[in-house]
Parts: structure tokens; C-alpha cells; sequence
């Protein structure tokens, strides 16, 4: 009797531990697990405040609809945020490393309007891929860069250097950067004029350099731009047709030349002529841009064909707000300087010239565009200087002009500039930049760049991410 009850005691008292053991079990651990220690983000310490864009984005979990910019003459428009309608869903952004289609006409690679921005990539790589991931964070799908033919074949004929150019390539693929590239600087051994920018004595040789850089990067870059303002030329060393007058049937067939040489190395890149400049002066230091381009086509006798996929253009918009016409700038001296040329819209005189050849079935490529905020009272280009807000709210108004008013036609549309980090205040390109040139470890904002990043990715469908 005494060993039944200490057996039934004993039963008991297993069941009670293994009850405990139970809910023990069920309650998880009795001491949590070590917290992990967090990574330290690297952060760009920005130098001075940033002027808060027009806009505030919300959340990425909100919604919104696009931006609208309604343009009003002589003043910068609000960026706002339209009341809250369409959710704003991040769209994935294409790599450069997907080959293009095959087939297809000159819109191939281009939407209308698309995203691009000029960058300085060629001497610090550290500073490149701080510029790269900027352009990339505000929703721009292309970035330009200069690629000079004396810095790539300098040494002689065939011998190339590629090291630069590969890190510049590559470093636009890992940002998600379509490339095009701007080519002309002619080295000395292929003359023209050497040290000014000029054609070569001999075009094939200018062929057979872009036959190779094609034929290196195939589809990695996308697009060729094919000289620069050829319609300019300075006698003190700073233009662009060998310091001579310029001359457009000598550039239209370098134009045929390079046109040959990139189709043979990425029969798929985009071949777009060379941005002309906006001027009334004529004729030895310059030819009207509209004047050059029918000289152009006069040349080509009136076909395109072989030449060029897309036509490039440069559009300064000047005093004058994106919705001021040609004609309006050209009958108000007093506010905006009295030339058609004075304004963002001077691409639609040149567009009629297309159309006048029967060349509406190709795009323009607005190859530099731009507002300067250029505050230097000795400063020639003061006259025509806004404020950093106008400048701003003007850019994200000339894409909304395009977007409204210029599609299927317009193409691609390069702001200037992401600046060189060695600009200074002396420097005219200083004032034309979205940002101030900075050093690593520095940011300097400008209102255009905070306005264009918040429009740029509504209208891409990405999540707002200003501040950043």
C-alpha cells in the first residue's frame, strides 16, 4: 500500500514536469537572442542648408498624382503636388546592361520626352560615382559625358587607351544610366587646327576612331553625339571648327564619316548630330543655328538618310520662361532681348526645318538646356540671369512643355549641368549648373536640382525621396 502510493507520487510528479517543460517550450527562449550591432550608413554631410524644394513629397506609402507646372511669363511656377489621386508604385529602372531591340527607327531608346543631365566623370572616379548615384536618385535615365578623342587616341593612330572610358562605362551600368557620348577634340597627329577643336585633316580617320569605341562598348552606350556647336567659332582658341569660320557642308560630311564608323562597330546606336548654338551673329565667328541647319540639309540634298538617326539641338532658355514663343521674345527687346533665338523654344524653328525636308518621321535631341542664375554684374551673361528658384521651377516646366506640346517628336532632353567639381564663381558654367560643384565630403543644394529630382520621379511612377 505505501510502495502503490509513493508510485502514484511519483506519477504525479512527472506529470508536473513535464506539463513545465511544455510551457516552457511554448513561451519560447528564457533570454532573448543578442541584439545584432546596427551598420553605420555613410552619410554626405552637406556644407550648407538646402533651400526646401517648392513641393513637399509625402510618404512613399502615399498617394499622389503627377506634377503639373502651369508656366506663367516672367516668373517661376509652383512645383505642387496635385490632390492625392493615383498611387505612386515604384517602377523598376532598366539597366544599361539589357542590349537594345533589334530593329526599330530613331525613337529606339528614347521616350517623349526622356531624362538626361550632363556630367564631368573623366578625372576623379571617386567623385564620378558620388555624381552618378545623384543622377540616378532623381530619376534621370540618361547621363552625358564628353569622351575626347585625343585623350583616348592621343599617342598615335590606332593606339588607344581605354582605361578611363572603360571605368566611365561601367560605373553608368552599375547606376542604371543609359550613356551618350559626346565626341570630337581631335588629337594632334590627325591636325585640324590642333590645339583648337577642329575637324581632322582626314575624316576617315575620325571614322575609324568611332568604329573602335563602338565596336568596344557595342550596346553599352547608347548614343552618339557628333561634335559640338560646329555653327561657333572664337579666333581666340575657344571654338569649335578648327579656329576657322565655320562651315556647314564640311561638317555634314564629317557628320556622314562618323555617322559610318559607329554603325560599323553597334549598327544599333543612335547617331545624333551635333547641338548648334543659339546666335545672330554671322558669318566668320558664328552662323545662326537656323541658317546652319538649312545649309545642312542643302548639303545633304534634303535627305537625312545616312547622316543622322536623331537631330540635335541646344535650347538656353535665356530671360524668357519655357512658354515664351519665338515670336514674342523677338517683339520684346525690353524683357527678353528681341531675338527668336532668345528662347527655350527656339527647337520649334528648327523643327519646322525638319518638317520643310520631309524629315518629321525622325526626333530632336535637346542636347543642352538650361536657365543661368549668373549674379556677376560685369558678367555678359547677366542680362539674361533668373533666380535660383526661377531656374528651378523653369527646367520642370520645360519638360512639361515638351511633354504637352512637343510629343512624338522630341526625344531625349539633357540638362546642363551636374557641374565639374573645379568650377569656380569666375567660371560661366557655374551658373547654369543644378547643383554647386563639391568636394567628397560635401553637398551644395541648388533649388533645381531638389525640384527636378521630386519631378522627375513622379513622373516615372519612383517614390518620392527628398530630402535625402
Amino acid at each position: 500500500m505505501r510502495q502503490s502510493n509513493r508510485y502514484r507520487r511519483f506519477l504525479r510528479l512527472l506529470t508536473g514536469i513535464v506539463v513545465v517543460t511544455l510551457i516552457l517550450s511554448a513561451c519560447g527562449p528564457a533570454s532573448p537572442p543578442p541584439t545584432p550591432t546596427p551598420t553605420k550608413t555613410p552619410t554626405v554631410a552637406a556644407t550648407n542648408t538646402p533651400l526646401p524644394p517648392t513641393a513637399t513629397p509625402v510618404p512613399p506609402t502615399a498617394t499622389q498624382a503627377p506634377v503639373t507646372a502651369t508656366p506663367t511669363a516672367g516668373t517661376g511656377a509652383t512645383v505642387t503636388p496635385a490632390p492625392n489621386q493615383a498611387t505612386v508604385t515604384p517602377a523598376p529602372v532598366k539597366p544599361t546592361a539589357t542590349p537594345p531591340p533589334a530593329g526599330g527607327d530613331s525613337s529606339r531608346g528614347f521616350k517623349s520626352p526622356d531624362f538626361g543631365v550632363q556630367a564631368f566623370l573623366w578625372w576623379r572616379p571617386e567623385i564620378a560615382d558620388r555624381d552618378l548615384g545623384l543622377v540616378e536618385a532623381a530619376g534621370f535615365t540618361w547621363v552625358k559625358q564628353n569622351f575626347p578623342w585625343r585623350e583616348i587616341e592621343g599617342a598615335g593612330k590606332g593606339q588607344f587607351d581605354w582605361s578611363t572610358t572603360d571605368r566611365i562605362v561601367q560605373q553608368a551600368i552599375e547606376h542604371n544610366l543609359k550613356l551618350i557620348v559626346r565626341v570630337d577634340s581631335q588629337p594632334k597627329w590627325a591636325g585640324g587646327g590642333f590645339p583648337c577643336n577642329g575637324p581632322p585633316d582626314n575624316y576617315k580617320d575620325f571614322e575609324d576612331f568611332l568604329s573602335a569605341v563602338a565596336k568596344r562598348y557595342t550596346w553599352k552606350i547608347q548614343a552618339y553625339q557628333i561634335w559640338n556647336e560646329p555653327n561657333l567659332n572664337r579666333p581666340d582658341g575657344g571654338g569649335e571648327w578648327g579656329c576657322r569660320p565655320p562651315n556647314a557642308a564640311e561638317y555634314t560630311r564629317l557628320l556622314k564619316s562618323a555617322y559610318a564608323g559607329v554603325k560599323k562597330g553597334a549598327p544599333l546606336a543612335l547617331v545624333i548630330s551635333a547641338g548648334l548654338t543659339p546666335t545672330g551673329s554671322c558669318c566668320d565667328i558664328a552662323i545662326p543655328d537656323d541658317k546652319y541647319l538649312e545649309q545642312m540639309y542643302q548639303a545633304m540634298g534634303g535627305n537625312s538618310a545616312g547622316y543622322f538617326d536623331v537631330l540635335g539641338v541646344h535650347a538656353a532658355g535665356f530671360r524668357a520662361a519655357p512658354s515664351i514663343g519665338p515670336d514674342e521674345a523677338a517683339g520684346n527687346k525690353a524683357e527678353y532681348g528681341g531675338e527668336r533665338f532668345f528662347t527655350f523654344r527656339r527647337v520649334e524653328d528648327l523643327r519646322k526645318i525638319m518638317v520643310k525636308y520631309g524629315d518629321t518621321n525622325k526626333r530632336v535631341a535637346v542636347l543642352e538646356f538650361g536657365w543661368s542664375t549668373d549674379s556677376r554684374p560685369d558678367s555678359p551673361y547677366h542680362w539674361h540671369a533668373v533666380t535660383e528658384e526661377q531656374q528651378g521651377d523653369y527646367l520642370v516646366q520645360a519638360f512639361e512643355w515638351a511633354k504637352t506640346h512637343w510629343q512624338p517628336w522630341i526625344g531625349l532632353m539633357v540638362v546642363v549641368y551636374m557641374p565639374d567639381v573645379d568650377w569656380t564663381e569666375a567660371q560661366e558654367q557655374y551658373w547654369w549648373s543644378i547643383m554647386k560643384p563639391s568636394q567628397i565630403d560635401e553637398l551644395h543644394w541648388r533649388p533645381a536640382y531638389a525640384k527636378l529630382r521630386i519631378y522627375i520621379r513622379q513622373q516615372r511612377g519612383l517614390a518620392p525621396n527628398w530630402p535625402p
